[in-house]
């Protein structure tokens, strides 16, 4: 299957739209969301083929985000990338117990992005 839709959930605008940019060279559609409990309502409800996910959001982070949409029948088949400002080994293997496919580090370059795309979203 071929990614159709991308949701990008951060409650940063800059990093929405710079994500965006990235996804910009694929024929998807990209869906947003601005924090985690907006993230599992929005992929409960649309779908999407992929999630790109900051980690550090106000309210319901993004590793409880996605340990949320992991343990829902709904949503674990959903890739879910960790794209976040946190660097430290640690952050990435947090974000691999709670169900994450895989975790980019800001800043990222558009060819990291299209790479986990390629690679999760079997496009």
């Amino acid at each position: 299957m071929a990614v159709q839709t991308v949701l990008l959930v951060d409650d940063s605008a800059t990093d929405l739209q710079r994500l965006a940019l990235a996804l910009g060279s694929l024929n998807v559609t990209i869906i947003t969301a601005c924090d985690g409990d907006d993230a599992v309502n929005v992929a409960r409800a649309q779908q999407p083929d992929m999630i790109f996910m900051d980690v550090v959001m106000e309210g319901l982070d993004g590793y409880n985000a996605c340990r949320l949409l992991k343990l829902d029948s709904q949503t674990r088949h959903i890739p879910v990338i960790f794209v976040s400002a946190r660097t430290q080994r640690v952050d990435r293997m947090w974000a691999e117990r709670q169900g994450g496919d895989a975790y980019i580090c800001k800043p990222f370059t558009d060819g990291q992005v299209l790479e986990k795309v390629r690679r999760y979203g079997q496009l």
